[in-house]
């Protein structure tokens, strides 16, 4: 069986400026990054238009959302903006989506947060009829056909069972300790059984993404403002040693995402913008 090669990605969120947004996306495609993705938060820029304006400073790279909120778009309205967004990249997007999950954005939004089930739920049709429409007779059309890839990223089962059975990319968030005694490895293994068994069935098997969280040469150094967040019940030892965090000189980087490809399947590695530089150390390793 052949081995996918790896695929890396950046999740840029701050555009100053047109020009210092245009700057660091040329950057980031030299750095050896294939995709360059923005998140869909409110409180950050559009992801569409940020989208179009680095794929005017760059030649190669993919452009991509990590990811859009779902509750915020109707299929019809998103099929047309990515259509459109296909276009204006010369065929270079990938759709990444989710379910949503911060309640104070459906508020400031004017929209209901519904439970996670029905989030889901929302998600799956929303997927539904964007595939629909754009492998369709769709106007405008998409310029990748039957249409650009589609990325569900998460961390429920629910959600990544349904990603594995349906998306061409398979996006995991993140993996917290299963308990007291779990770094969050055994957490990543049982997220891994579950989405291999949930895509056994499939031709072709998803692509498999895990959003790297944190990038350290020296874990004494480490700012985990941002990762606190994401996991506020945990030290900052037990913080350091979860799979998304990625500690040690670029050669001990390189040698733990090979250990994940032969592991568990996983060849696209995102990181985010904090981390572009130091990580583009551990991409010349991999190519």
């Amino acid at each position: 069986m052949s081995v996918r090669p790896f695929r890396f990605g950046v999740n840029m969120a701050i555009g100053e400026s047109r020009a210092k947004w245009q700057d660091k996306a040329r950057r980031a495609e030299s750095l050896g990054y294939d995709v360059l993705m923005v998140p869909d938060h409110l409180g950050f820029p559009a992801p569409f238009p940020m989208l179009a304006s680095a794929a005017e400073a760059t030649t190669t790279a993919r452009l991509g959302t990590y990811v859009l909120n779902s509750g915020f778009y109707r299929p019809a309205l998103l099929a047309r903006e990515v259509a459109t967004i296909d276009l204006l990249t010369d065929g270079r997007f990938e759709l990444g989506l989710g379910a949503g999950y911060v309640e104070e954005e459906f508020k400031a939004a004017e929209l209901p947060f519904v439970s996670g089930g029905e989030r889901l739920k929302q998600l799956k049709h929303t997927v539904a009829e964007v595939r629909r429409m754009l492998t369709g007779d769709h106007q405008p059309p998409a310029v990748q056909r039957p249409a650009p890839p589609i990325m569900v990223a998460g961390v429920g089962p629910r959600m990544l069972r349904f990603a594995a059975e349906q998306a061409e990319i398979v996006g995991i968030a993140g993996a917290l300790p299963l308990d007291e005694t779990d770094t969050g490895h055994a957490a990543l293994a049982k997220t891994m059984d579950l989405v291999r068994t949930a895509a056994a069935s499939r031709e072709t098997a998803p692509e498999l993404n895990l959003l790297v969280q944190g990038v350290f040469p020296d874990p004494s150094k480490a700012e985990l403002s941002f990762q606190r967040t994401l996991a506020p019940e945990l030290s900052d030892e037990r913080i350091l040693k979860l799979p998304g965090m990625l500690i040690g000189s670029p050669a001990t980087i390189a040698d733990k995402l090979r250990e994940y490809r032969e592991t568990y399947g996983l060849t696209y590695f995102s990181v985010i913008e904090f981390h572009m530089d130091v990580f583009a150390e551990v991409i010349e390793l991999l190519r």
